[in-house]
């Protein structure tokens, strides 16, 4: 009975620790994206933007928005630094929604009209923005998971520390 009880124990926690290879993954590849967009218009682009806004130093806070995105999305994707590279993702889910979502209201998809051309949508609102802000918490609290860097330096430097 208690074998049963300890494997059962073990295949939830192995469950979990796996479950949060796919939260990694979204995160990463969904602010690597975003960053990598944002490079692809140049620059100049996205500081223009930030600059309309009306943030202080659009210039500074652009290229740092960028950088966080293609860096800190590359890193959460491979697991490597997975906490820490969060913490700036945090900053930047919440100045989106707080200056640019929230006027929109919380739904993401806002369907106007279909076409012939295809589906007309309205301007986003910040639900995606809540969804990727528990996925980066839920990452914080338990790290990177599973086939991630952070978990090989771990295991390396347990193995190191005999």
């Amino acid at each position: 009975m208690k074998l049963s009880r300890k494997l059962l124990q073990q295949a939830g926690n192995d469950a979990f620790a796996w479950s949060l290879v796919p939260l990694r993954l979204i995160v990463g590849y969904g602010f690597l994206a975003h960053g990598l967009a944002k490079l692809s218009r140049g620059l100049e682009a996205f500081p223009a933007i930030v600059m309309q806004i009306g943030l202080p130093m659009p210039h500074l806070l652009g290229l740092a928005t960028i950088a966080v995105e293609v860096v800190g999305g590359a890193a959460v994707l491979a697991g490597l630094f997975t906490r820490i590279v969060c913490l700036p993702m945090i900053v930047i889910l919440l100045v989106a929604i707080f200056t640019v979502h929230l006027q929109y209201g919380f739904s993401s998809i806002k369907l106007l009209a279909v076409t012939p051309a295809g589906a007309q949508f309205g301007q986003p609102g910040y639900e995606t923005d809540l969804l990727y802000l528990a996925c980066i918490a839920v990452l914080i609290v338990n790290g990177s998971g599973p086939w991630s860097i952070d978990r090989w330096l771990l295991v390396r430097s347990k193995v190191g520390g005999r």
